[in-house]
């Protein structure tokens, strides 16, 4: 029987110090990052043999990115090092890029993401363990709250009975009132009876 034999991974590491400004400058000023990162990806094309010549298979990491866009679209680097792995797998070849030498601002924004990833790792372990840990106990609050949301029902329909029952009794008052108020038969009457009460209210 013939034997397998597993595909290795071959790992290529190389530095380059890329220079940018000769192509940038061909290229209409609001263009000129867009054309720096262009160029990085033909060199590693070039000179890291890949046969294709694709530029999908050249990935570039989000830090060096943003050390070319870092003073903006019209003034990148004039040329930038960098760190090239080229590894070859089931995908083929594929070459990652960083930056050799990372700068302050991109240390201190690096730290933070790092500091953001744990922080969230140790949040969703610390979720995970309290389930395993207590699963009856989820039950319970699960009927707690609908415990809870059957009282917070019970007090709205009495709350609206009795708002229900206050608006009766206020509609039942003005009835009352209406009864013993003088009935006006025609609008001539209502028109005086309104000049009078305007000149009451107006202190004549």
């Amino acid at each position: 029987m013939a034997q397998k034999t597993e595909a290795k991974t071959e790992k290529i590491e190389r530095e380059y110090i890329i220079p940018l400004q000769r192509k940038y400058k061909a290229v209409p000023r609001y263009k000129r990052a867009n054309k720096a990162i262009k160029t990085i990806k033909e060199f590693l094309v070039r000179h890291m043999k890949i046969i294709d010549r694709d530029l999908k298979k050249i990935k570039i990491d989000n830090y060096l990115n943003d050390a070319v866009w870092s003073r903006g679209i019209k003034k990148p680097p004039r040329k930038i090092k960098i760190r090239a792995v080229k590894e070859s797998g089931k995908d083929g070849e594929i070459v990652r890029v960083y930056l050799f030498e990372m700068p302050e601002k991109l240390k201190f924004k690096k730290l933070r993401e790092e500091k953001m990833e744990k922080k969230a790792l140790e949040s969703s372990e610390k979720k995970k363990s309290a389930e395993e840990k207590a699963p009856g106990e989820s039950g319970k609050k699960q009927e707690e709250g609908e415990k809870k949301t059957e009282e917070e029902k019970s007090e709205e329909k009495e709350k609206k009975s009795a708002v229900v029952e206050s608006g009766k009794k206020i509609e039942k008052e003005l009835a009352k009132k209406s009864r013993h108020t003088t009935k006006v038969s025609s609008p001539k009457k209502q028109k005086t009876l309104q000049k009078e009460y305007n000149k009451s209210s107006r202190g004549h």
